[in-house]
């Protein structure tokens, strides 16, 4: 092991440089923090993606057995392309107290940080083991981590806390809401435009989808539960994505709508759901007489439950107590793989982590220098503490 731990800044460098993209490889950003932690006596497990491209990294530091904590972080970025940057996404530039670069706020600089802090870790002993999960594809529904997650379920040694580094501008998030990623195609019959009376429009089969969405998040909005600790208290249903059609002259017959939920923990999911597709039901059964074939169908493509722990739960005194004072308790509009650690290993999650996802998927994306020297700080203390037994 060498007797200089490297700067955060350093390591986040070598992380930028990486153009770890969603469903592209990240093999060789793991195989650079393997080199970091694999002399430090880390021992390290990698689980990785069906052809083998991308993997989740397991590393811990410090005993054998339960009590430790879990620092988690996905290694993969969101695109740059179409976007006006000024400066090279993939190299980190300082300037005026900012870290610039893709991944900066979400989130290499909080796993930057986790790497120093489990070398820091390495150079004493533990009364509890300190654990570095790195993710994949997390950018595109959490995919990577399930994987991980399903090994750990399996093993008797469970942590006692999950800090998930998100940006959360160093404040305790306790909650996110859950998603469901959704498509529905909208079967119409095709026809000749001259003659498009006698044929079933799907386009407008999708309109008529997407009204009832609408109709249905007015409900949600207006008599739905309420959760007032987010920005938008209750579960909201939104349309991205409507594709149809393949020339003017044609009547289309295949109309696809990709659209999501996300609920608060208040609302169940299965339940906005099931409203939704009996609404698709009856639209299709208002022109069934004359087009015995018209349907839209509902197919799941995406999701992850939300995450909902309790304020007054001991892990999140306990975390507060390695941050500054005045640590703000919030919940955050962006999902995470909390909810998977929660649900799969019964164990409590919370997210804290440097920066502010103001700054995340954006041109010239960034993170204060200040934020990224706070997060050093949390996890030297969580070190100090894991040192003296833990939670």
């Amino acid at each position: 092991m060498s007797d200089v731990i490297p700067e955060t800044t350093d390591i986040l460098a070598r992380l930028i440089a990486e153009p770890t993209l969603s469903r592209q490889p990240n093999l060789a950003l793991l195989e650079y923090v393997e080199a970091l932690l694999a002399p430090a006596g880390a021992r390290i497990e990698r689980f990785a993606s069906p052809d083998g491209s991308r993997a989740n990294l397991w590393a811990t530091i410090g005993p054998e057995g339960p009590g430790g904590v879990i620092l988690s972080g996905h290694t993969d970025v969101v695109p740059v392309a179409g976007q006006a940057w000024t400066m090279d996404p993939f190299s980190l530039t300082a300037r005026d107290g900012r870290l610039y670069g893709r991944g900066t706020a979400d989130m290499k600089g909080f796993v930057a940080s986790a790497i120093r802090a489990a070398l820091l870790a390495a150079r004493g002993p533990l009364a509890v083991p300190l654990h570095l999960a790195l993710s994949y594809d997390e950018e595109i529904g959490c995919i990577g981590v399930r994987s991980l997650i399903d090994a750990l379920a399996g093993r008797a040694d469970r942590a006692a806390l999950c800090i998930i580094g998100e940006p959360t501008s160093m404040q305790i998030a306790t909650g996110h809401k859950g998603k469901r990623g959704l498509k529905a195609c909208c079967h119409g019959v095709e026809g000749h435009s001259a003659l498009a009376p006698k044929a079933l429009n799907a386009l407008h089969l999708g309109a008529e989808f997407i009204l009832a969405l609408d109709a249905a998040q007015a409900q949600l909005r207006e008599t739905g539960a309420q959760d007032p600790d987010y920005d938008i208290p209750y579960s909201t249903i939104h349309a991205g994505v409507m594709q149809g059609g393949t020339a003017l002259n044609i009547v289309p017959n295949l109309c696809e709508i990709d659209f999501e939920i996300r609920n608060i923990a208040a609302d169940d999911p299965d339940l906005i759901l099931a409203d939704i597709r009996r609404a698709a039901d009856q639209i299709a059964a208002r022109h069934g007489n004359r087009f015995p074939t018209a349907r839209i169908a509902i197919d799941e493509v995406s999701g992850y439950p939300g995450l909902d722990t309790p304020q007054d739960s001991p892990a999140v005194a306990w975390l507060r107590g390695l941050l500054e004072p005045g640590a703000g308790l919030i919940k955050v509009a962006f999902g995470t793989e909390g909810g998977l650690f929660d649900q799969a290993l019964g164990l409590p999650v919370l997210i804290c982590g440097p920066g502010s996802m103001d700054q995340g998927h954006k041109p010239d994306e960034y993170v204060s220098q200040d934020q990224l020297a706070a997060c050093d700080a949390m996890l030297e203390s969580l070190v100090l503490r894991l040192r003296q037994g833990g939670l």
